[in-house]
């Protein structure tokens, strides 16, 4: 019923108790506790006697018909899209808990809102209801751990390709998985892997991308950030967004599994945010300050300090500008 109920108030229009008991097929007082449900979401109801119910501003819902429909013909059959859920704890944890259940092939795991969405460094990935994406697809991978090197930075490649395609062309990457918009964060990867490190594993790569974020949400949050609806001047459709991305990633994994990351490496290097730019590479246990000289073809990060050119993989580290 929850379900039924926010397609109605979608339109953020008022509508009365009495008119959606009648849709829904139930007591005013069904009506009333679903509210609550509603509100448990953490959206914003406006409730006024003699006129019913709105949500100001209304809402777009993801829709998996037209989801699927946005897909290249190509692509469609490549690949398993789960039921959009209204919320859970995380799309990545969905994802592994499919690899757990034995199941396999190219999966993809969407929600409306995430209660314990995951950044890296086990950071908070904020997810208010409906407002931005957060999905995970999984991938199955033949060669081991060492065939994976640079894959974030593919996604990365894989997420400014479907961004050029919905008019945004100055987006830049930020080693080793953000992207950036004039510096200001717009999408994080987060990539978790099961299986057999010099043989078959499987990836999920999950992704969150800022939609259209409510502004009183990230009051909390001291690292700058944008949206795609400040960049584009209006909120575009997620689902619009969603079959984008999913028709740019695809391509561009299956590119990187025929050639590899250094195939996609000059791609990358002329979106880095930092190149040729002073920083500081923050570790577990130092930081060091050099000067960004993009990455190799394994797409681990070239820094110049006083000691020269030095390489430094991914993992628990973070870099930003000096």
């Amino acid at each position: 019923m929850l379900s039924a109920i926010l397609a109605l108030l979608a339109d953020g229009k008022f509508h009365s108790g009495q008119d959606l008991g009648k849709a829904l097929g139930v007591s005013r007082s069904a009506v009333w506790k679903q509210m609550q449900l509603v509100q448990d979401l953490g959206l914003e109801v406006y409730s006024v006697k003699g006129r019913g119910y709105r949500l100001p501003g209304g809402l777009d819902l993801l829709d998996a018909e037209k989801l699927v429909a946005g897909f290249d013909r190509s692509i469609a059959d490549k690949i398993s899209v789960q039921p959009i859920e209204y919320s859970m704890p995380s799309t990545n944890a969905a994802a592994l808990g499919g690899f757990a259940d034995q199941v396999s092939g190219c999966r993809l795991y969407v929600a409306e809102q995430q209660t314990a969405g995951r950044g890296r460094r086990g950071r908070q990935w904020v997810s208010p209801f409906a407002a931005n994406l957060y999905f995970s697809l999984t991938w199955q991978f033949s060669s081991g751990v060492a065939a994976l090197e640079g894959l974030s930075l593919v996604v990365g490649v894989a997420l400014l390709r479907g961004l050029r395609q919905l008019g945004v062309s100055d987006a830049s990457v930020k080693w080793p998985n953000d992207l950036l918009w004039r510096k200001r964060k717009l999408a994080g990867v987060l990539l978790e892997m099961v299986g057999d490190a010099s043989g078959e594993c499987n990836v999920v790569i999950g992704i969150g991308m800022n939609v259209n974020m409510p502004r009183q949400e990230m009051t909390g949050v001291e690292q700058p950030w944008v949206d795609l609806s400040e960049i584009i001047g209006g909120a575009p459709s997620r689902t619009e967004v969603l079959s984008v991305l999913i028709n740019a990633l695809i391509p561009t994994l299956e590119e990187f599994v025929e050639n590899g990351f250094g195939g996609l490496r000059d791609e990358w290097q002329a979106a880095n945010s930092f190149q040729d730019q002073a920083v500081e590479l923050q570790t577990a246990q130092h930081n060091i300050q050099g000067v960004c000289r993009g990455v190799n073809d394994t797409g681990a990060l070239l820094l110049e300090t006083g000691n020269g050119v030095e390489v430094f993989h991914g993992g628990e580290v973070s870099l930003r500008a000096s």
